[in-house]
């Protein structure tokens, strides 16, 4: 009979850290797939493999996991935004950058769109109860202007655009194509989440914003 190790039968240590990350990315699938209302507790649970109760220890409840789902895949912009380092950039080539950067992040992350959707229809009720998102976006929109104003003061934009707005309109005219490919490819009677569909609009929308920018 062969002899058993102690290290066989010292139980595993449990790493929260590890749990948390197999936790909330079972549940981006389960709420993207089934949204807040249809997502299951032990579902999510049985997705990453760990008790059900874990989910509670961890998150409290379904609700406050679904709120760090989303607070997830807002960083994953931001943090994508910073890597740009557009600070520093000429203003043409930061706000260029940026629009390229969001219409991409959206064609790499179609569960963005998903769960934003599902938001919305609960009337942004998580988001708005979110401290962290708010924090998140301020320091973006801070830059926006910064970059403006370089760009007025370079004579490279006109005067008097409202930051927010811009940033609002160069994620709608991603966020609208691809929430509404299906759709809109059925209405015009081709595929456009070809690639070289994608292409031509991610042209389209850069041209589009920057030409609205110039004096």
């Amino acid at each position: 009979m062969p002899k058993i190790k102690s290290d066989d039968i010292r139980p595993q240590r449990r790493d929260p850290a590890a749990t948390r990350k197999k936790l909330l990315t079972a549940a981006r699938r389960e709420f993207a797939q089934n949204g807040l209302a249809g997502a299951r507790v032990d579902e999510i649970a049985a997705r990453a493999g760990v008790n059900k109760q874990l989910v509670y220890h961890y998150f409290g409840d379904k609700d406050a996991l679904y709120l760090a789902v989303l607070e997830w895949v807002y960083e994953e912009i931001r943090t994508q935004e910073r890597k740009l380092n557009l600070e520093g950039l000429p203003p043409e080539r930061a706000i260029k950058k940026l629009i390229e950067s969001s219409f991409d992040h959206l064609a790499a992350h179609p569960d963005f769109i998903v769960l934003l959707n599902d938001e919305n229809r609960g009337g942004a009720r998580h988001v708005r109860g979110s401290r962290k998102l708010e924090a998140m976006h301020s320091p973006l929109v801070s830059m926006v202007s910064h970059i403006l104003a370089d760009g007025v003061r370079a004579g490279v934009f006109r005067k008097s655009i409202n930051a927010v707005h811009l940033y609002i309109s160069i994620a709608g005219l991603s966020y609208f194509f691809f929430s509404n490919t299906p759709t809109l490819s059925a209405i015009f009677g081709k595929d456009l989440s070809s690639p070289s569909e994608r292409r031509a609009r991610r042209k389209h929308v850069v041209d589009l914003v920057m030409q609205s920018l110039r004096p």
